[in-house]
């Protein structure tokens, strides 16, 4: 009985260290599914606030600018008239912008849309798939898409308009 239970116990603790190191290396290495720089960036279909459903695949060949927002978000709120100011200035030149809200209901966000006066798509992220399927945490990210559907930059946190236009400009100049 004494050699049976010692057995057990060793094979228990391997087990946990197997586990536990598993684990850490996990998180070390950040291989939690996380979307990276470099990576395909994972597709969509959501509903946009002009009542259709949008996928990803429908701006395939555009560089992308994707920004996660929320109306609750005041680096968002803050941030929005220079995304704005850049949809603009590069609509014409094969970049598109896309707003995903995290969750919020159709009603505050065309509310707000109309208010701050965004005219670039804005898709609504209902059960927060996309937010899931992006990693994203804390909001604001944006993420530079390249024409080839690749991350170029995912920028955590408030953009300015001069930050924006050099991430753009990078964006565009990618084969």
């Amino acid at each position: 009985m004494g050699k049976s239970r010692r057995t057990v116990q060793i094979v228990i603790l391997l087990l946990i260290l197997v586990l536990g190191g598993y684990a850490i290396t996990t998180s070390v290495s950040g291989s939690n599914g996380k979307p990276k720089e470099g990576d395909k960036a994972p597709s969509f279909e959501l509903l946009g606030l002009d009542g259709q459903v949008h996928t990803s695949e429908e701006y395939e060949g555009k560089a992308m600018v994707i920004n996660f927002w929320g109306t609750w978000c005041e680096p968002c709120v803050k941030e929005m008239p220079a995304l704005q100011a850049q949809a603009d200035k590069w609509k014409d030149q094969g970049v598109q912008f896309i707003g995903i809200n995290a969750g919020e209901d159709q009603m505050t966000v065309d509310n707000f849309v109309r208010q701050v006066g965004v005219n670039f798509p804005i898709m609504l992220d209902r059960d927060k798939t996309s937010i899931r399927d992006y990693g994203i945490s804390p909001m604001p990210t944006t993420f530079f898409v390249s024409n080839t559907g690749k991350i170029s930059t995912i920028h955590i946190g408030q953009l300015d308009l001069d930050t924006l236009d050099a991430q753009i400009s990078q964006l565009a100049k990618q084969p």
